[in-house]
């Protein structure tokens, strides 16, 4: 009869240790993701460019207008546009380089660092 009291199932103890790790996994995801949902609207707003033909971008100022407008849309305040992003004109076509770094505090001196750095190829309309 100890077979059925070793197949008990977790004590108090081991669910508190579960809870403590998925606890950790859930404040880090919360704490990450909201930073490459920013990300992924930063890439639309710049391959819109390319692909919505009524927006008419030929500078390189009305490129950095168009992101500006953009990340007012999508609610992203706390980049500075000229700081992440570098725009050029070569071969009638905008090459565009994204690259930016966020830091999250996660417990006491550890930080969460996300990092993005992609270049973008952007025809002309």
């Amino acid at each position: 009869m100890t077979f059925a009291r070793s197949q008990q199932g977790l004590s108090i103890l081991g669910w508190l240790m579960v809870l403590a790790v998925v606890a950790f996994f859930a404040s880090t995801a919360f704490k990450v993701i909201p930073h490459y949902l920013d990300y992924m609207s930063l890439e639309k707003i710049i391959t819109s460019v390319e692909t919505d033909k009524a927006l008419e971008v030929r500078t390189v100022g009305e490129f950095y207008s168009h992101v500006e407008k953009g990340m007012q849309v999508n609610s992203i305040r706390d980049l500075k546009m000229r700081d992440i992003l570098k725009v050029k004109v070569e071969n009638n076509e905008f090459l565009a380089h994204l690259k930016y770094e966020k830091r999250e505090p996660l417990i006491e001196n550890l930080d969460l660092v996300v990092t993005f750095d992609k270049e973008f190829r952007v025809r002309m309309p």
